[in-house]
C-alpha cells in the first residue's frame, strides 16, 4: 500500500462504482463499495448490453418538441408516459426539452464522445486481470433502417457523429443481406460501425468485477447510504445501515437513486428515472451476428451467453410504480415484425430505471465545496459503455492527478445551490 493512500467509499455497485474501484485499488486506495441491494442488481444488470461508443447523440434533438405528442399518443411508438406521474415529471420535463435543439445537442454529443468514445479499449482496459474479460466481446454495432431515406432523416445525429471522428459503412439490401440474412426484409439499409462491443452478460460481468474487488482486498457492504458526513469541509465517513464508516472520500455513484445524496451534498440536479424494459429469447432459434438498433422501433438486439435481448423504450413514470404492461407488449411485436419466425424456450421480461439529467450529460468530478466528495452519475443511456471511463477519471482526480480530459462539462458545480 502506497504512503498516500486513502480510504474511499464508493456508494453504488454499479458499472461506474465498480470501475471507480477498480482503478483506485490500481493506484494503491482501499476502497469500501456500498450498495443498498449488492453489485449490479439495478440497471447495470438489465442494459441493452451495447459498448455504444457512436450513442453520442441525445435524444433531444431538434424536432423532438414536435414529434413528442404524437410518439405519446401511440401505442406504437417507443415512449410512454405514466399520465398520473406527469405533475410530477413537469419541472423536470421543462427543463429537458429546453436541450431540444441543435446548439445543446451538439454540446451534449460533444462531451459524450469523450466518455464514451473507446469504450471497447476502456473496457478491455478495465477488465483485464479481473477474471471478468470474458464477458467482453468486440464486434460491429449496425443501425437498421427501413431504407435509404429513413436513414437520411437522422442526417443531423450522423453529422454529429462524423464531427467526432465516428466512420462507418453503408449497406444497402443485398449487401445487408449476405452480412445477416437474419432480419424481416422489410429492412433495406444498415450502417456498420466496426470497432465497437458488447458484454454478454451485463450481470454477471459486474457482478465478476465487484468479486475481483473483494478478492483484492476491498469491502462490500450492502446497505443503504443515508448520508455523508463531513467535518471542516472535508468528508469524514459515510452513515449506512445505522452505523458510520470512516473515509478520507466518497463517491456517489447510484444512478438515479443518486438525487437524494447530491442534495444533501448542496446540489439540485434535474434527474428523472427514464424507465426502460428488456425482454429475452432463451436458447432463440437464431441470433443476429452483431448487436443492432433497429432505428424505427428504437430497440437495440443484442446477442448474449444463451439468449437474445431485446432493450430500449422510454417511458416517464418515476421510481415508485411497477412496470407497465404496454411497454414490454411494444417490444414483442417490435421482436416479431423484425425477426420472423423467431422462437425461444422462454421469454422474460425486466424493468429498470435509466439515469436522466436534464441536459444529458452524466455528473461527473469533486465538489468544489467539500473536500472528498465525487460524484459520478446521470449517464442516461450509455452508463455501461461509459461505465470504465468515468472510473477512471474520478481514480485520477481522487489520486491527485488531471485527467487528460476537459472536465468541465460534467462539473457537479453547474448544480451547487445558491451560497454554497
Amino acid at each position: 500500500m502506497n504512503e498516500t493512500a486513502k480510504t474511499i467509499a464508493i456508494i453504488g455497485a454499479g458499472i461506474v462504482g465498480v470501475s471507480t474501484a477498480i482503478w483506485l485499488q490500481r493506484d494503491g486506495h482501499r476502497v469500501i463499495l456500498i450498495d443498498r441491494a449488492g453489485p449490479a442488481e439495478g440497471t447495470s444488470f438489465g442494459n441493452g448490453g451495447v459498448l455504444a461508443s457512436c450513442s453520442i447523440v441525445p435524444v433531444t434533438g431538434p424536432g423532438l418538441i414536435a414529434k413528442a405528442p404524437g410518439m405519446l399518443f401511440s401505442p406504437n411508438q417507443p415512449l410512454f408516459l405514466r399520465w398520473g406521474y406527469l405533475p410530477r415529471l413537469a419541472p423536470w420535463l421543462i427543463k429537458y426539452l429546453g436541450h431540444a435543439n441543435a446548439a445543446a445537442a451538439t454540446h451534449t454529443a460533444n462531451a459524450m464522445a469523450q466518455i464514451v468514445g473507446d469504450s471497447l479499449a476502456d473496457h478491455l482496459a478495465l477488465a483485464q486481470g479481473t477474471g471478468a474479460e470474458k464477458w467482453v466481446v468486440p464486434s460491429d454495432y449496425l443501425f437498421i433502417y427501413n431504407d435509404r431515406a429513413h436513414y437520411q432523416d437522422d442526417a443531423f445525429g450522423w453529422g454529429l457523429r462524423r464531427q467526432n471522428g465516428f466512420v462507418w459503412d453503408e449497406m444497402e439490401a443485398a449487401e445487408f443481406r449476405a452480412y445477416d440474412p437474419v432480419f424481416s426484409e422489410d429492412l433495406r439499409f444498415a450502417v456498420r460501425l466496426k470497432d465497437h462491443g458488447r458484454i454478454a452478460d451485463p450481470g454477471q460481468y459486474v457482478k465478476d468485477l465487484a468479486a475481483h474487488v473483494v478478492a483484492q482486498g476491498g469491502q462490500l457492504i450492502t446497505a443503504a447510504v443515508e448520508d455523508i458526513v463531513r467535518e471542516n469541509g472535508r468528508v469524514t465517513g459515510v452513515r449506512a445501515g445505522g452505523q458510520t464508516i470512516a473515509c478520507d472520500a466518497a463517491v456517489v455513484a447510484t444512478g438515479v437513486w443518486s438525487g437524494p445524496l447530491a442534495k444533501k451534498l448542496g446540489l439540485d440536479v434535474p434527474l428523472e428515472s427514464e424507465r426502460g424494459y428488456h425482454i429475452e429469447f432463451w436458447n432463440p432459434s437464431f441470433m443476429p451476428k452483431s448487436p443492432v438498433m433497429v432505428a424505427a422501433r428504437k430497440f437495440v438486439a443484442t446477442p448474449m451467453e444463451g439468449r437474445l435481448r431485446l432493450a430500449g423504450v422510454v417511458e416517464f413514470g418515476g421510481l415508485e410504480n411497477g412496470p407497465s404492461k404496454a411497454p414490454i407488449d411494444l417490444l414483442k411485436r417490435s421482436a416479431a415484425a423484425v425477426f420472423p419466425g423467431l422462437k425461444a424456450d422462454e421469454v422474460t421480461e425486466w424493468m429498470g430505471h435509466r439515469p436522466a439529467p436534464a441536459d444529458s450529460i452524466p455528473v461527473i468530478g469533486e465538489l468544489p465545496y467539500i473536500k472528498g466528495a465525487y460524484t459520478g452519475f446521470g449517464h442516461h443511456h450509455v452508463g455501461l459503455t461509459g461505465g470504465p471511463k468515468t472510473g477512471r477519471i474520478l481514480a485520477q482526480l481522487i489520486s491527485g492527478r488531471q485527467p487528460n480530459v476537459d472536465l468541465s462539462a460534467y462539473s457537479p458545480a453547474r448544480y451547487a445551490k445558491a451560497g454554497q
